[in-house]
């Protein structure tokens, strides 16, 4: 864990995974305060809100964070150019291959730049790239998902590539014993988010903590993509009527493109909107049937509400005692 925690400039090389409307001043602060690295989920923020939300969490942590910025964002190089003003140590760039100039851009500020590969081939080609690291996530991780599992991803990427920069670990981890075993796979640390959201110092509502407190594993399920000309990247939630809700919107954009009525573009930015609606319904308003409560397959290993501080030291914790299991100590 060394390497993670020296690129990292933290005390555990544990990061909390990006969620937008969780991911914000009060969670990010709290996890580097803590000892791991918090980082704010940008997500359709503009420029002008990424400016505020950065200088408030600088307000309640001196520790290092980073900020995660979505590739496709319209105005990337703003957004870049904002952390940069800040000195920002590490932008995760997340949502695709990232568009030319974004990793040079980033790094001109001596900024660290992390990266998402859903392939080998993708991570040895951000590699190529200059990127600084690589967290791979697999399908069992909330929100966007890709179509492979942690394990297998973990088995594929980490021999190829862990030696040449530090690889993260993400994805269906919700116990330092998983978290021990990417370690000695060669992972440089992990990435959690499941686990987070049920910290005291999360802002979700109440009604969203208790949904994952009450949940299970097989209750986060993912999005089903019902018409192959709108490419919806599935999506990890618990079951509701916010899934069915989901299907007939898909439904709705697919007779507006048959009749002529939208483009392509505005269609496919009809789908994405609706998830960024649906996530606030449940996470600000609360609204767990109708709003979208994106959880990854650890949901079942979240049991209570307890102080962050907490969580990081349970995972430390049983991490540590796995790895002296199996050294004999």
């Amino acid at each position: 864990m060394k390497r993670g925690t020296d690129f990292l400039g933290s005390e555990v090389a544990i990061m909390a995974g990006a969620m937008s409307w969780v991911s914000e001043r009060n969670l990010v602060s709290a996890m580097s305060n803590a000892g791991g690295f918090g980082v704010i989920a940008c997500g359709a923020m503009s420029p002008e809100l990424l400016d505020a939300e950065i200088a408030a969490t600088k307000a309640l942590t001196v520790k290092p964070f980073g900020v995660n910025l979505i590739t496709m964002h319209p105005m990337l190089n703003d957004l870049i150019d904002v952390c940069a003003k800040h000195g920002v140590g590490h932008v995760v760039l997340a949502g695709g291959l990232p568009p030319g100039g974004a990793i040079e851009r980033i790094k001109g500020s001596d900024a660290k730049v992390i990266c998402f590969p859903p392939t080998l081939a993708f991570a040895k080609k951000l590699v190529r790239s200059g990127v600084d690291a690589l967290v791979i996530e697999g399908m069992e991780a909330g929100g966007h998902i890709g179509p492979v599992s942690t394990s297998v991803l973990a088995q594929e990427i980490l021999p190829a590539v862990a030696t040449e920069l530090p690889v993260f670990v993400a994805g269906g981890i919700g116990r330092g014993e998983a978290m021990a075993g990417y370690l000695e796979m060669g992972a440089a640390g992990v990435q959690l988010g499941t686990r987070f959201v049920c910290a005291t110092e999360c802002i979700a509502h109440p009604n969203f903590k208790k949904a994952f407190i009450r949940a299970s594993a097989r209750d986060a399920i993912a999005s089903v993509q019902i018409d192959p000309r709108l490419p919806v990247i599935p999506v990890r939630a618990l079951k509701n009527a916010a899934g069915e809700l989901f299907t007939a919107k898909q439904r709705e954009v697919a007779q507006a493109l048959d009749e002529g009525r939208v483009a392509m573009m505005e269609a496919q930015l009809q789908i994405e909107h609706y998830w960024a609606g649906a996530l606030r319904r449940a996470v600000i308003d609360g609204d767990v049937e109708h709003g979208s409560v994106m959880a990854g397959q650890s949901v079942g290993m979240v049991t209570k509400e307890e102080p962050l501080a907490e969580i990081l030291r349970s995972l430390v914790d049983e991490g540590a005692h796995a790895l002296e299991r199996r050294s004999g100590g």
